[in-house]
């Protein structure tokens, strides 16, 4: 096991310096001059030529590529042009808000999601399992925007229960984990349907309720339990998914995320932060597809890496 994550660490290696470069030309195929955005529109021609010294943007693209990959290697991320902070340490204040809208959301979408999975293989071809697909493909079509916009005018300002953005109160990651939560619940319903379905119709699930085994051991213990390698997959997957996507939620609830540092920085042509902020997503997607392969090994013994 040490041999393959080291080995996919290695791999990963390519990946982010690609994921980098990216990030790095769409930057400067934006429209605008970051100079003159960060020094506003009174500035004089000698105050912006200054600002873009500072930032090296007077140098030539790929002596300023060079430098960027050079910096990442030293794990330098640059200072950002906004306010004037090391990109990491700005980074790295927001992240465990972004962190724990994920993880909270996560955790919602994996036990709707897979209870309603459950329900509705055991339930097939029911109007209970047409009602459950039904809910899931709502879930996974509309998007993340639209159910934000629409629960904070029902939860918010219609019914005032809840608030619309912030996350200074405790009740504050309600409305946004649940945003985050649907679209994921959607899939993962439906991924813990079809394992289920397959899985139910083989012998040793059959042989397991001709010997009388109580129907919740059958479905958890031989069922669910040989059905959890595509629900993991989907999970670490849309695990994933979360972090990017909590770029439009925490946007739109004003969540103090790294999510909303992108947009402020994109708004703001701050080039280091924006390169800094995909480069951590990019370090997050790899580590969290590297632990659900480890997951595998201990979902199923069968699975070894060799």
């Amino acid at each position: 096991m040490l041999t393959y994550v080291a080995r996919r660490v290695l791999v990963a290696i390519p990946t982010l310096i690609g994921a980098a470069t990216v990030s790095f030309l769409l930057m400067r195929l934006i429209p605008g001059d970051p100079a003159r955005v960060i020094a506003g529109v009174n500035a004089t021609p000698e105050d912006v030529e200054r600002i873009r010294h500072q930032l090296g943007l007077d140098q030539a693209v790929w002596v300023q590529y060079l430098q960027f990959v050079g910096n990442l290697f030293r794990l330098n991320l640059g200072i950002s042009a906004r306010t004037g902070q090391p990109v990491l340490d700005e980074i790295t204040s927001r992240l465990p808000y972004t962190i724990e809208l994920a993880v909270i959301s996560v955790t919602i979408a994996v036990v709707v999601g897979v209870s309603l999975g459950v329900i509705a293989a055991t339930r097939h071809n029911t109007a209970v399992d047409v009602v459950i697909s039904s809910v899931a493909v709502f879930g996974v079509s509309i998007p993340v925007f639209w159910t934000g916009l629409m629960l904070i005018i029902v939860f918010a300002v219609d019914l005032h229960l809840l608030p619309a953005a912030g996350a200074n109160e405790p009740d504050g990651f309600v409305l946004p984990a649940f945003t985050l939560a649907l679209f994921s619940v959607g899939f993962i319903a439906r991924q813990t349907r079809g394992a289920m379905l397959e899985v139910m119709g083989l012998d040793y699930v059959r042989t397991a309720r001709a010997k009388g085994a109580a129907r919740g051991t059958v479905l958890l213990k031989h069922a669910l339990r040989n059905a959890l390698l595509p629900i993991v997959t989907v999970i670490g997957l849309q695990f994933g998914q979360l972090l990017g996507g909590a770029i439009l939620t925490e946007t739109i609830y004003s969540w103090p995320g790294v999510g909303r540092l992108l947009t402020d920085s994109i708004s703001s042509r701050d080039y280091a932060t924006v390169q800094g902020v995909v480069f951590i997503f990019a370090v997050s997607l790899i580590l969290v597809n590297l632990l659900t392969d480890v997951v595998y090994a201990y979902v199923d013994p069968r699975i070894r890496y060799d």
